[in-house]
């Protein structure tokens, strides 16, 4: 008999799991796995794990396959627009039909593990299990595959792919993961399988010891950016960057990538680099790598969406993640004044992003996601008052706990010359993309 009639009703189910929270482990995951006949078995995996870069390096690796004649799927997290977005093939989301029968197939037995002592699952071993369910059936030459949070504990870490790709490491989710860069380390290198082929673009000294120890205690080949891998700057300007890249297969040169900012260099470097292991082992055909790097698109990362006044979107919402962001802002884009409209989750402390970013601003919006944990708008001006104060910085600064109305008052302040930014948490970014490209409340998941 099944639970539930239509699309919508299957999705609250699955949105209502959210307050179980999060619980790493991956306990639950096996026996969801083992009751649903282990979907996932006989799937041909690309793991993605890192602080920032992730979805952008999954871009450009399933843009790339799919130049290169072969299907993929790709599951990613949280999703822009709707819950359809975080699982694809080939680029296409997955039916609504398909997600209704799933999660009909799902809730009894999603139902017996949560009587069981492990607990009741969470939303994303839920929508993972879907994801793997799906892909089984339509059975993609090649599934690209994001870790949601971590890696060693996540509910995606039950595969064992043919490469696995650790973009970089920062400081986020430092409750879950730990206070060190050492610590936040040791979850994201719990990816690497006995023997299957790691490349990775880390580059502290530290964070390279321990990706270096566990795979060396995996028997597992590593790929460093800097050392087996690398590449040079040969322009970079608003939608057209250039790059040379070299590694142990050769070199590839003037390769153009779309995406704006220095960084999508060091996600295009990883990407290309994991599929060239993914050639050298498996003896796969490429021949759409160039094609697929000029072609790559990712939503909310420096993404342009309205030119009259120009605002621009980034879900920077890290130290690392604003760094980002303030140095393409600084190298890439030309105004007059910055305006900058943010709002933030309760979950992270934001000294480190709001140093990165108010020397560059000239006027401060400050707003809240529509969301759970959202930091209370005032709290977050008294953080950017105090900061501006200690650097002596001059910014007018609003507060306008409302999105709609903050997003209203950086039309008025963003003049002909000027360029507008909305950055912080992806939830706070799906809905000003929804409702500036198209007048609609976005849908929020994890």
């Amino acid at each position: 008999m099944d639970h539930f009639k239509d699309f919508s009703t299957a999705v609250n189910w699955i949105e209502g799991i959210v307050p179980f929270g999060i619980k790493p482990g991956l306990k639950r995951m096996d026996m969801l796995l083992d009751k649903l006949g282990h979907p996932e078995r006989g799937l041909s995996f690309v793991h993605v794990a890192g602080t920032n870069g992730k979805g952008s390096t999954c871009a450009f690796l399933t843009e790339m396959l799919l130049r290169s004649g072969y299907s993929v799927g790709t599951f990613t997290s949280p999703c822009i627009e709707r819950f359809t977005n975080r699982i694809k093939c080939s680029r296409v989301d997955i039916p609504e039909h398909e997600v209704l029968a799933i999660t009909n197939r799902l809730k009894p037995l999603v139902d017996e593990v949560a009587q069981s002592d492990l607990g009741h699952p969470t939303m994303f071993e839920v929508t993972t299990c879907m994801a793997f369910v799906y892909f089984s059936q339509v059975r993609p030459d090649f599934v690209v595959l994001e870790v949601g949070q971590g890696g060693r504990l996540d509910s995606t870490n039950v595969i064992t792919p043919l490469v696995s790709v650790i973009t970089n490491i920062g400081h986020d989710h430092m409750a879950v993961l730990g206070d060190s860069l050492e610590k936040i380390a040791y979850e994201k290198a719990g990816i690497i399988k006995r023997g299957i082929p790691v490349v990775s673009s880390v580059e502290q000294e530290e964070v390279i010891g321990v990706i270096r120890q566990r795979s060396e205690a995996q028997g597992s080949p590593l790929y460093l950016l800097k050392r087996d891998f690398d590449f040079e700057e040969v322009s970079s300007k608003l939608n057209e960057q250039v790059f040379n890249f070299r590694s142990a297969f050769g070199r590839r040169e003037r390769l153009q990538i779309w995406l704006n900012g220095r960084h999508q260099f060091k996600n295009a470097s990883v990407a290309l680099m994991a599929l060239e292991v993914l050639r050298a082992g498996h003896g796969i055909s490429l021949y759409g790598l160039e094609e697929g790097l000029a072609r790559t698109e990712w939503a909310g990362r420096l993404e342009m969406v309205s030119s009259e006044p120009r605002i621009v979107l980034d879900g920077a919402h890290n130290p690392e993640g604003a760094q980002t962001l303030a140095d393409a802002l600084r190298t890439i884009y030309s105004y007059n004044r910055l305006n900058l409209m943010m709002g933030m989750l309760n979950t992270k402390e934001h000294t480190e992003y709001l140093k990165h970013m108010l020397p560059l601003v000239d006027t401060l919006i400050v707003t809240e996601p529509a969301f759970r944990n959202q930091m209370p708008a005032n709290d977050l001006l008294q953080l950017a008052r105090r900061i501006a104060d200690e650097h002596h910085l001059q910014i007018r600064m609003y507060v306008e706990p409302e999105w709609k109305n903050a997003l209203k008052l950086l039309y008025d302040v963003t003049k002909k010359d000027d360029l507008a930014v909305v950055s912080g948490t992806l939830y706070l970014i799906s809905d000003v993309r929804s409702w500036i490209l198209y007048k609609v409340e976005s849908y929020k998941g994890f």
